[in-house]
């Protein structure tokens, strides 16, 4: 008999903002007492509520329970930046440019766009909350600009497309001097990211997919053909489970030594009001990533994604233990403060509604952990810091491993090799956080 233990629950440093933002949330549903389903899910994320879409699509009739930990949309899928992007999007190289076969990696990730565009379709998910606009990799220096004509290289020699914007049209974009050029991409989705995976999840919930929050998952036991997926409130039977949570993978055995648990901080204004929005000037909406992947990324959003705001996210921290620390956050604050001045000086002094860190899952060698696990027991896990594209990914892929369904996906990530091993604490926790460090002052004017 296989038995697996979580040794911790996700825990989050700083509200969910972008869940915060919205109006509130309908009590929780926790599981109670015992049930029985063909397939349970461990995370209501990106990954988790793929899977169980997926789940429904390839047998309408089974039964499907996702477990949540916490509350829906106020986990990772909260805390990100809400950038769905379908281009090569390396946060390890110095320009993005992916390794391997890109055209194969963009095709799949298009295929994760229209996956949840049909979704938006099915659900009737608002369309402010999946707005296809493209995003612009934002250059602060010659040194970013020349990033970002390398990649526009890249992106020619793939036959995608690309365009260059001056210093006057990036200032007519965003209302800021700060930006010396941007390279503009057509195939990125801007999300609202919390009100998206809320809406799928009652639109799942309306599908008859069993949905709890409030309940983690604090061990696994196999039993005869089925597992036992224990939580506070109660227990699951299921033929087969599905391991949707990321980083969290970790805690429940798999992977230990492989995965590199870091940190992104981020910030939001109020709801600028008018004056505010006279003095910022630019479009209502856009979304910068920047030239060098350790820089800033910056959104502004308008009232049909939570209001008149602008969020900052920058900085990055090595914590193998899960959590973000207090210390971090205030370190970063100072420097989310400066990087908005210097980029918004019509605006230095506002202070943020909103600050919180999300966690991301990476592997050095870039590879997520979608396989099977154990008899009847999938993973959709490690994104890679690109969980709303890797997670829907991942996500389709268990689910298809799951019923036994091969496809593209399934198949891509099934290939993958295992996470990459890390040395040994301290000596990682050390070494990751000098090179993070180091990865940041080199990026500082971005």
């Amino acid at each position: 008999m296989s038995t697996y233990s979580a040794v911790r629950t996700p825990r989050h440093r700083g509200p969910a903002a972008w869940s915060a933002i919205l109006p509130g949330q309908a009590p929780p549903r926790p599981l109670a007492g015992g049930m029985t389903a063909d397939h349970a899910i461990v995370g209501a994320g990106f990954a988790g509520l793929a899977a169980a879409r997926r789940l429904r699509e390839l047998d309408p009739r089974a039964k499907v329970v996702v477990l949540e930990a916490g509350r829906i949309a106020e986990g990772a899928s909260g805390r990100n930046s809400g950038f769905m992007i379908d281009l090569p999007h390396d946060l390890a190289s110095d320009d993005y440019s992916g390794h391997g076969d890109d055209r194969l990696m963009i095709g799949l990730n298009r295929q994760a766009i229209a996956f949840a565009r049909k979704a938006v379709e099915e659900y009737g998910i608002p369309a402010d909350y999946f707005d296809p606009c493209g995003k612009v990799n934002g250059a602060a220096s010659a040194t970013a600009d020349a990033l970002n004509t390398s990649y526009a290289a890249h992106l020619t020699k793939l036959g995608e497309p690309s365009e260059r914007l001056d210093a006057q049209a990036m200032t007519a974009l965003t209302g800021s001097r700060h930006y010396l050029s941007g390279l503009y991409t057509p195939g990125t989705v801007m999300l609202q990211p919390a009100g998206f995976i809320r809406a799928l999840a009652e639109g799942l919930r309306r599908d008859g997919v069993t949905i709890a929050e409030t309940t983690p998952v604090t061990r696994l036991d196999r039993q005869g053909d089925a597992w036992a997926v224990t939580t506070p409130q109660g227990t699951v039977s299921a033929a087969r489970v599905i391991l949707a949570n990321n980083g969290q993978l970790e805690s429940f055995g798999f992977a230990r030594g492989r995965l590199m648990h870091v940190f992104l901080y981020a910030s939001m204004t109020p709801d600028l009001g008018p004056e505010a929005l006279n003095a910022l000037g630019g479009a209502p909406r856009w979304g910068i990533t920047p030239s060098d992947p350790m820089g800033t990324t910056m959104r502004r959003i308008d009232t049909g994604q939570g209001g008149n705001r602008i969020i900052t996210r920058t900085c990055a921290s090595f914590e193998p233990g899960m959590e973000a620390s207090a210390a971090s956050m205030a370190r970063t604050a100072a420097v989310h403060a400066r990087k908005f001045a210097e980029r918004f000086p019509q605006l230095a002094g506002m202070k943020m509604e909103y600050a919180w860190a999300g966690h991301l899952c990476l592997s050095r060698n870039g590879v997520a952990v979608m396989k099977q696990l154990d008899t009847g027991l999938f993973a959709a896990c490690v994104q890679n810091g690109l969980g709303t594209a890797r997670g829907t990914l991942t996500g389709i892929g268990a689910a298809e491993l799951a019923c036994g369904v091969e496809s593209p996906i399934s198949r891509h990530f099934s290939a993958e090799p295992e996470p990459t091993k890390l040395l040994p604490p301290p000596i990682s926790t050390l070494g990751a956080n000098i090179f993070l460090r180091w990865k940041e002052y080199r990026a500082s004017a971005e």
